[in-house]
């Protein structure tokens, strides 16, 4: 095996092909980190040929030590002193700059590697948030950790440690006892080796799991930060997450000690190795079996061989984790596949169709939407009510295409919402959560949606959204840095930029979930307004909504409970057939 294949494959666990029964052709594990890293395999074999040059000069001490027993003492000769030792410190130069190249060629390695995973590590992770719910940044540091573990002292082992048998060899033909006590020595780093790997990387697995676990909690907590202090909840929840640092923490060390202890009489046993291969080498000099040039240069051998096996035992935790990112990054890969590429459609116009969908939110198992299905053309405002719970947000959610449908179809413009491409479609879209995040940066910034500025498309949206004026009042007009809390702004101020945002660039379809939440009567006024103005540009707009207000200007109501569609039609007869009394049933007398 290579020095490439080696640490290509065992170090980050890439296993060997598998093959399909289907087609008998040969596929990886995740090949989209395959593909990485045979993108910089050419880095790889860079290295390896690095390492052959620095693991040769290696060899210099030792050849310099047999010349000088062998050919200076001998002969007392000190111009030849002075050459050989001119000639070894030279190579021993020689030696450090492939050391320094090895160390820049793995550097731009790794960085070519991150680069090239990045983007798609990105959309694998938003992908999962958005089927999940849950937000991480997990999947960019598991990349950043594997990026920093290809630049770390313990791979340069794995490319030195195939060298084993060459010295090895070489320890041969100085005695054979000298090659055998060198393959015992190494055949009992590798005993230590295995069992650091089993006594430490289960507890480093749960460790890990507990970390994310934790982090997680504290990401929650951040978020809702005046709830809990507001009602005390501080200390509580502060007990929850010490509890689960300590358990990490205890693991760790756990891990830590055992790996140390291992580690630790790896280290002592090479040490002892080398000093009984010097009391071998005194006694097969003293027979004259080897000069004495060979007996401490035998031990010297002994050490360089062993070295690389020794910091992978030191080094084990790492390398544990390594894999374990390698794992997790490969797994996300896997379970949010990139898009394909479909072709382009034309813009959208706004016609809206739902087809009898089911929707089960990301992690339930029972539907949340039941069989509903809706008609709107474009310019028709349709208004979504009911109970809490009943599906409105799931609704809206598959409607705009964030959630899939477990069984029937939405339609824009008679096309499948999810084969659209989402970058190009969602310039036509326009969505109002019931949770209004704003982003960090400027209020004209989030209104945009930070792509390019039309200073004239941002006034007239935030003219829309009836948060002009307001704007206006602040210390720097729309150029006042927010934060991802909306900074200085009410809740109803974030809500209207909220709104401003949804309707920049007059979008085709308009999604507002309880737009008028954190509005007052005046603000409500202003919503039912922006709404009409943006019916009479042809966009669709479809409201969830529990106040009466904002219905006076939709066409059409759809009425649900417990997932399912009670009522549908045209405003005016949902609204009729809502207010009719009902007619009791004749009784036979």
């Amino acid at each position: 095996m290579t020095p490439v294949a080696y640490c290509a494959g065992f170090l980050l666990q890439e296993k060997a092909p598998m093959t399909t029964t289907k087609n008998n052709s040969s596929k990886t594990q995740y090949p989209e980190l395959a593909a990485a890293l045979k993108d910089v395999k050419h880095y790889f074999i860079y290295t390896g040929l690095c390492s052959a040059a620095i693991n040769v000069l290696m060899l210099v001490p030792i050849i310099y030590m047999l010349q000088v027993y062998s050919s200076v003492v001998a002969s007392g000769s000190l111009s030849t002193l002075a050459m050989l030792t001119l000639l070894m410190v030279a190579l021993l130069m020689a030696m450090g700059g492939f050391e320094w190249v090895r160390a820049m060629i793995l550097v731009s390695a790794s960085n070519r590697i991150e680069k090239n995973l990045r983007q798609r590590v990105s959309e694998s992770a938003f992908r999962a948030s958005l089927l999940s719910g849950g937000t991480t940044s997990q999947p960019l540091s598991d990349l950043a950790s594997l990026r920093q573990f290809l630049t770390g002292n313990g791979v340069f082992a794995f490319f030195d440690a195939p060298w084993f048998p060459v010295y090895v060899a070489i320890m041969f033909v100085f005695h054979p006892l000298f090659g055998y006590a060198a393959i015992f020595s190494g055949i009992v780093m590798v005993v230590f080796a295995y069992i650091n790997e089993k006594s430490t990387s289960a507890r480093l697995q749960e460790a890990n799991a507990l970390a994310s676990r934790a982090s997680g909690q504290l990401n929650g907590s951040l978020r809702n930060a005046e709830v809990i202090a507001a009602m005390g909840m501080a200390d509580a929840i502060r007990g929850r997450q010490d509890l689960l640092s300590d358990q990490v923490l205890s693991l760790q060390a756990d891990a830590s000690r055992r790996a140390g202890v291992i580690g630790n009489i790896s280290k002592s046993f090479r040490v002892i190795m080398q000093s009984l291969l010097l009391g071998l080498g005194a006694l097969l000099a003293l027979r004259q079996e080897i000069s004495p040039g060979m007996m401490i240069a035998g031990s010297l051998l002994l050490g360089r061989a062993l070295a690389p096996i020794d910091i992978l035992v030191a080094t084990w935790k790492p390398f544990t984790l390594a894999r374990a990112q390698y794992a997790r990054l490969g797994q996300l890969l896997l379970q949010a596949p990139a898009a394909a590429e479909t072709m382009p459609l034309p813009d959208p116009k706004g016609n809206l169709s739902a087809e009898q969908i089911v929707v089960i939110p990301p992690g339930a198992r029972v539907p949340a939407v039941k069989g509903v299905s809706l008609q709107l053309t474009a310019g028709e405002a349709i208004g979504i009510v009911g109970p809490s719970a009943s599906g409105k947000s799931t609704l809206a959610r598959a409607l705009l295409g964030i959630w899939p449908t477990y069984s029937g179809k939405v339609r824009l413009d008679g096309a499948d919402i999810g084969t659209w491409d989402r970058t190009r479609l969602g310039p036509f879209i326009g969505y109002l959560p019931q949770d209004i995040e704003l982003f960090d940066g400027s209020i004209s910034d989030n209104i945009c949606r930070f792509g390019n500025e039309d200073s004239e498309k941002i006034v007239e949206a935030a003219r829309m959204a009836g948060v002009h004026e307001l704007i206006l009042n602040l210390p720097q007009g729309y150029d006042t840095i927010i934060g991802g809390a909306g900074g200085v702004l009410s809740g109803g101020q974030r809500q209207r930029i909220g709104l401003a945002r949804a309707v920049y660039g007059n979008p085709r379809l308009l999604v507002l979930d309880e737009p008028n939440s954190n509005l007052d009567d005046q603000g409500e006024k202003e919503l039912v307004e922006a709404i009409e103005r943006v019916k009479a540009q042809g966009s669709t707009v479809i409201i969830i909504t529990h106040r009466k207000m904002v219905l006076n200007s939709v066409d059409k109501i759809l009425i649900m409970k417990d997932g399912l569609a009670l009522g549908y039609g045209p405003k005016d007869e949902v609204l009729a057939s809502l207010a009719a009394p009902a007619v009791p049933r004749s009784v036979a007398g």
